[in-house]
């Protein structure tokens, strides 16, 4: 991620002329003096979000990342949302490839959920791909775990486990279900069962581990035989019980969902210090982390809340995976055309490490890691910012419309003024459109509304497009850049007594823009 330089492809033309209009008035609006130029500007191509596209390019949906990296390649294995409504509608599992965490391929889809027999056709639900050597092939195979409503076991979510000789598929499900939601006794719940998280690691002794672990307000785990799709048999009583074998654990401060286990590397890539245990908290949901030195016994020790909950969707979801010598934060929200919790896109951050171990703390952004950070001023010196607000705990908070915009709003901090400017969206082919995304609040836009005024809103219904987008032409003023809006043309993006406001352009200084 880094600030972004305005780029200023052609040439500026200004042409001073007579004015057409004889009258008296002193008319200067910009359509009397001045020849507005369309003019493009560099934009940001990169950045959030990761996922989003199919094989043609075409606008897809999919949550509830996982990451998986195979020598110089990551893996990112999302469902494929389909919803058209406020219900969950996955049918398959998609997954997209990297080799430098910019650019990125989609790898196509690697399980149908109309292959799995026991399961229910549209509940691609979260899950975890490990790599593990096979002995009797002599090969490395990969374990997809995931989980779904089982049509076998009363509707109860059930854990599942599928098997390929690739990373990117096609996974064969095993038949039946690794772990039934009947199996664990102990629910509240008929989705207890839900979210499987994988470790593998060797101990001090040499012994190969394969933790399974998954839970909604519960959590449970297990170790894994060698064959990675049965549950061993810790006990040695030659049965697998609920309580001994497959155990409830006790729950880390606020646990909804979406466990991930982790653990730090040192430089020759050996683990250690404390497992962590990466989870979705409260509701709506915010991201946190626990700690234990033990993952079958130890106790967790709650770490912080290290992201709030998202802009746009109600759930979140994530993987923590080191690659290229750093370690990655992949999750998801709605920050995609009408986006929602139920049409998901997964995203990125770099997740940093404080010297005690603790993680500081993550801000969901429009630009990732790789996208370009603007500032727009205007010759009068006055910034763009949207009001500061965190995103609320309330489901009836949702969407944002109508936000502030301004300069000058009490309480602002830099990331308010911060913005990433992308194709627009009523035409991504056109060169002179673009929209204007707010940094730290992806999914929400620059909006142009009715009454000349202009506020942050989400597209959530698709009838934003054009009042989201507009057309870069030569500065009103001489020099910078003018935003003209392509909903309501020949109306400009101005800074007018401390609000964001759409004008004609006749105070050309506030409505000419400096872009850092």
């Amino acid at each position: 991620m880094k600030r972004k330089t305005l780029l200023v492809i052609g040439m500026i033309m200004m042409v001073i002329s007579g004015c057409k209009n004889d009258s008296s008035d002193g008319s200067n609006t910009p359509s009397s003096q001045t020849e507005i130029t369309p003019i493009e500007i560099d934009k940001s191509e990169k950045g959030n979000p990761i996922g989003g596209f199919g094989a043609e390019g075409e606008l897809i949906y999919g949550g509830d990342p996982a990451a998986l990296v195979v020598g110089d390649t990551l893996y990112l294995y999302t469902g494929h949302d389909t919803s058209k409504g406020s219900s969950y509608v996955i049918p398959e599992y998609q997954c997209y490839s990297t080799k430098d965490m910019v650019n990125w391929n989609y790898e196509g889809v690697v399980l149908k959920m109309s292959d799995v027999a026991w399961a229910d056709k549209n509940s691609a639900w979260a899950g975890q791909v490990a790599m593990h050597y096979d002995e009797a092939s002599g090969k490395d195979k990969y374990y997809f775990y995931y989980c779904s409503w089982d049509n076998t076991d009363a509707g109860k979510q059930s854990i599942g486990v599928a098997v390929s000789e690739s990373p990117t598929g096609p996974f064969t499900d095993m038949g039946q279900a690794l772990v039934k939601g009947s199996f664990t006794t102990d629910e509240t719940s008929a989705w207890n069962d839900i979210d499987p998280t994988v470790w593998i690691e060797t101990d001090e002794n040499g012994e190969e581990h394969r933790y399974l672990c998954w839970g909604n307000s519960k959590l449970y785990m297990c170790e894994l035989n060698a064959d990675m799709i049965s549950v061993k048999d810790i006990n040695g009583d030659g049965e697998v019980t609920f309580g001994h074998d497959v155990i409830s654990r006790t729950t880390p401060d606020s646990l909804t969902e979406a466990p991930w286990i982790y653990r730090r590397q040192d430089e020759n890539g050996n683990y250690y210090g404390d497992y962590y245990l990466f989870y979705a908290y409260g509701w709506r949901e915010q991201m946190a982390y626990a700690t234990t030195s033990n993952l079958m016994r130890g106790k967790w020790t709650f770490g912080d809340i290290i992201m709030e909950p998202s802009a746009t969707s109600n759930t979140n979801h994530m993987a923590v995976v080191d690659f290229l010598g750093k370690t990655y934060f992949i999750y998801h929200n709605g920050s995609l055309p009408q986006g929602s919790g139920y049409r998901r896109v997964a995203c990125v951050e770099e997740l940093v490490f404080c010297e005690d171990g603790s993680i500081e703390y993550i801000t969901e952004t429009a630009t990732g890691i790789s996208g370009d950070i603007s500032t727009l001023t205007t010759l009068k010196d006055e910034t763009l910012t949207h009001s500061k607000f965190h995103n609320s705990s309330s489901d009836s908070k949702y969407p944002y419309v109508g936000m502030q915009m301004g300069t000058g709003l009490s309480v602002v901090s830099p990331e308010d003024t911060w913005w990433e400017i992308v194709p627009g969206k009523a035409d991504e082919t056109n060169a002179y459109y673009v929209s204007i995304e707010a940094y730290n609040k992806p999914g929400l836009y620059v909006t142009a509304a009715e009454g000349n005024v202009i506020n942050l809103s989400q597209d959530y219904t698709g009838k934003m497009a054009e009042a989201q987008t507009f057309k870069t032409v030569s500065g009103l003023a001489g020099e910078g850049i003018s935003f003209e809006s392509v909903l309501y043309e020949g109306l400009y993006l101005t800074i007018t007594d401390g609000n964001a406001a759409l004008t004609d352009g006749a105070d050309k200084e506030a409505c000419s823009f400096i872009i850092e």
